[in-house]
């Protein structure tokens, strides 16, 4: 048995933060844990080439269940299980949300003007300093080295159609339209385990172990202090004498804790697992962004199908521009899509791909492909084990639209995004549409969405602060347990969720090791 001060579960966005962040303090021994292996594989840190980690070894390669109101539909919910977690195959899209979003959780600690300088903090932006960006931090944000004449004229679009342009998402406004920021360096991915973890894997206090699936956490008298898992075949177990600390995701922390006997006590009895705590909002509250494509189809050659083509390919080896650096969606923006509403309530990605059968399928055609997503859905679902096997797959049920506001706010965003499409800077390339609505009634939008509906995978809150943690992220009622990642997030916040994640993970360490925070912004 190997013994540490802080055991933490997940190599993932928070994860990879707090290993780094725990790990300055020489006297402190940590030890992460990541059930994937290295992030060596090339299409980790290509920017285009994220999608083709999609069903592979590196991804947990999960699926709802039968969505009621997607038409029955399983959609496909994509998880980094590589060091950098899903910050190693996401977007990279840098985001952090509208300042109500946290002022509305109303948890002690974590309003907006409290957690600025943690994301100031954790950013080295190539903007340069300013009251709303960092640098210095590990992580590089940079605006993205391939700008398509699609996304561009995207934007020139959504400004014929009256909605005003925004170089600065994460600024003092929101609202509007323009390009991305993403989380790259020098034309790569810049995950967590490449921004903050790697630098920091030399210091002697800090173990990586990689390929060490968690089954269980261990408990003495009522106290977390470790964990069981197999590593290579070879059961594996390891001590923590401070903390345990899952970073695990919203997906798989919920599940760890039940697999481990915290969660709703009827459901454990049923499958024989000792019931440790009666906890029934782990794997509750569960949210996330929906959001329903359209792809516009065209023969211009400029789509990124011509990525791979030998003087795209010589230019990124050269100099990491061009279509082999795009993230896919370079472009977006943020929509009040009703009068009187007090932040967005719509988000725009637009990537100059086609993105057929949810972005899973192989794109045939040239296109330009661009969705609305709902930002703040009111549904929410639940994640519930269904066996006691720690290497099954959770089950998973998000309820998308089980509100009926939902799926209007997606019909409002979608007819915005059929409006943008017919103005005149897009006519080249928004001629015919792949998969096009019946017609543009309400009931047609409505099917349409049902029918096309996925995930923008941005699962949160199935172990949120106030509920399942204290605003310390402490597990209530449990000593020794601590839970960090997108979980605990109460609400999703209106945008990206990578950059929040390390926000939280950040403010995380902090208090683990009880520094005092910052001053909050003045903003």
């Amino acid at each position: 048995m190997h013994t540490y001060d802080y055991v933490v579960v997940g190599g993932g966005s928070a994860g990879c933060v707090l290993a780094a962040r725990l790990s300055e303090d020489p006297d402190l021994r940590v030890c992460l844990v990541e059930a994937g292996p290295p992030d060596t594989s090339e299409n980790v840190h290509v920017p285009s080439a994220f999608g083709k980690l999609f069903r592979t070894s590196l991804d947990w390669d999960y699926d709802t269940h039968d969505e009621p109101r997607c038409d029955n539909r399983r959609i496909y919910l994509p998880r980094g299980r590589v060091l950098g977690g899903t910050s190693s195959m996401n977007a990279m899209v840098y985001i952090r949300g509208h300042r109500a979003d946290y002022d509305e959780w109303g948890q002690p600690g974590w309003s907006y003007a409290e957690l600025l300088p943690y994301f100031l903090r954790s950013e080295d932006n190539e903007r340069g300093a300013g009251r709303y960006h960092g640098v210095g931090g590990p992580l590089s944000v940079s605006d993205g080295r391939s700008r398509n004449p699609m996304t561009r004229a995207f934007v020139a679009a959504a400004g014929s159609a009256g909605y005003p342009a925004n170089s600065d998402f994460n600024g003092a406004e929101q609202d509007g339209f323009g390009a991305y920021q993403v989380t790259q360096r020098d034309g790569r991915r810049c995950s967590t385990a490449v921004g903050f973890l790697r630098p920091a894997l030399h210091r002697p206090n800090l173990t990586l172990l990689t390929d060490l699936q968690v089954h269980r956490i261990t408990r003495a008298e009522g106290v977390a202090t470790g964990l069981v898992g197999r590593r290579f075949g070879a059961e594996i177990t390891l001590r923590a004498e401070r903390e345990v600390i899952l970073a695990a995701g919203a997906y798989n922390s919920p599940q760890l804790l039940m697999l481990s006997g915290i969660g709703p006590a009827d459901l454990l009895r049923a499958l024989d697992i000792p019931v440790w705590l009666d906890q029934p909002e782990v794997g509750a509250n569960l949210q996330d962004h929906p959001q329903v494509n359209l792809n516009f189809v065209h023969d211009e050659p400029v789509s990124l199908l011509v990525a791979g083509e030998p003087g795209n390919v010589r230019e990124y080896v050269l100099h990491r521009r061009g279509p082999l650096a795009s993230n896919g969606p370079e472009v977006g923006g943020f929509v009040r899509t009703e009068p009187g509403l007090p932040a967005p309530d719509v988000q725009f990605h637009v990537a100059p791909m086609m993105f057929p059968e949810g972005g899973l399928g192989v794109p045939t055609d040239h296109a330009l492909s661009y969705g609305a997503c709902v930002l703040r859905p009111r549904s929410t679902g639940a994640v519930r084990i269904a066996t006691d096997d720690p290497t099954a797959k959770p089950r998973i049920v998000h309820n998308y639209y089980a509100d009926p506001a939902d799926l209007d706010v997606a019909v409002r965003g979608l007819r915005i995004g059929l409006d943008i499409a017919r103005q005149g800077p897009l006519a080249r390339y928004t001629g015919k549409l792949h998969l096009a609505p019946e017609s543009e009634s309400d009931s047609d939008l409505r099917a349409y969405v049902r029918r096309h509906t996925q995930t923008l995978f941005h699962p949160v809150g199935t172990c949120a602060m106030g509920s399942v943690v204290d605003s310390e992220l402490r597990v209530l009622g449990v000593d020794g347990l601590r839970v960090v990642d997108a979980s605990v997030l109460p609400t999703l916040v209106r945008g990206n969720t990578n950059a929040p994640v390390i926000a939280v993970a950040e403010k995380a360490a902090d208090l683990i090791r009880e520094r005092p925070a910052p001053a909050p912004a003045a903003v």
